[in-house]
């Protein structure tokens, strides 16, 4: 028999099934044709259910492109927000969806929405989608936008391993010290102990003796003798050469609308690139 709390827990569960719409599971499961039909009969795009999901949201979130166009051409809302905070977009790049994402902006989806929580930049991180990172950053994206919980995309895609995403960030002009309670990127590289990311970090000027709020260095969460203690023991023992403390310090100085002009700068191709890190 079934105790009172796991009968209430079920009873809950049905009924936040129950406000979910027929157009709901057309968007989630990317039946467009089925879609279509419900939108022509009069079917409200804009149906929330308890926890404030629309069928852009399912569709986004699902990657069902199809859907998203269909559900965009006949007036769902492009920056609904769920009752996380979530908007169609985030949950775009959550899946990892660039077709979805470029849909969305493409009607006027928010890169930057208001959000204490998530950020699109932040879920496309986190997910690990290049694509989705590159094309925020191109719509201008912000680089430094906080989660209470997570702190910048820079931190997420460090924390998820997520290099490639971590490098576009870093390309496009992150702060590479930005703190979260004090911790920075390179806190979570060291704790995943990717020496990959340790090395792409200081590269870009990382401060491997930044403290945490408990007072260590990132070198304090390797084991010792582990390849990222014996990468950290290297960078204190070898300071960055003088040519990549004056790339650091030109990249700091250009900021990150310098840094989008530097290919249109008179000087050769070779210096751009090194200052790109291309």
């Amino acid at each position: 028999m079934e105790g009172p709390g796991e009968s209430g827990s079920v009873r809950g569960e049905l009924a936040l099934w129950a406000a979910r719409t027929p157009l709901h599971e057309a968007a989630r499961r990317g039946e467009a044709r089925q879609l279509r039909r419900l939108i022509e009969s009069g079917a409200c795009v804009n149906a929330l259910t308890f926890d404030s999901i629309t069928p852009l949201h399912e569709a986004s979130l699902r990657g069902q492109a199809q859907c998203v166009q269909l559900l965009l051409d006949a007036g769902a809302q492009v920056d609904a927000r769920n009752i996380d905070g979530s908007t169609p977009l985030c949950d775009a790049c959550a899946s990892g969806s660039v077709e979805c994402a470029r849909l969305l902006l493409a009607r006027g989806a928010s890169v930057n929405p208001p959000l204490f929580t998530a950020s699109p930049l932040h879920e496309a991180c986190m997910n690990g989608s290049p694509e989705c990172v590159r094309l925020l950053i191109e719509l201008g994206a912000n680089l430094e936008a906080h989660d209470c919980h997570f702190g910048t995309p820079l931190h997420v895609a460090c924390a998820r391993q997520h290099l490639d995403c971590a490098k576009l960030l870093l390309q496009a002009g992150a702060n590479v010290n930005a703190a979260k309670l004090h911790e920075t990127a390179l806190h979570h590289a060291a704790k995943v102990r990717n020496v990959d990311l340790v090395e792409l970090l200081v590269e870009f000027g990382g401060n491997i003796y930044a403290r945490d709020n408990r007072g260590k260095k990132p070198s304090d969460y390797t084991w010792s003798s582990s390849p990222t203690a014996k990468c950290f023991e290297f960078y204190e023992k070898t300071p960055l050469s003088l040519l990549q403390l004056c790339r650091v310090s030109v990249r700091r100085a250009a900021g990150r609308r310098g840094l989008r002009q530097l290919p249109k700068l008179q000087l050769p191709p070779r210096l751009i690139q090194y200052l790109s890190y291309d």
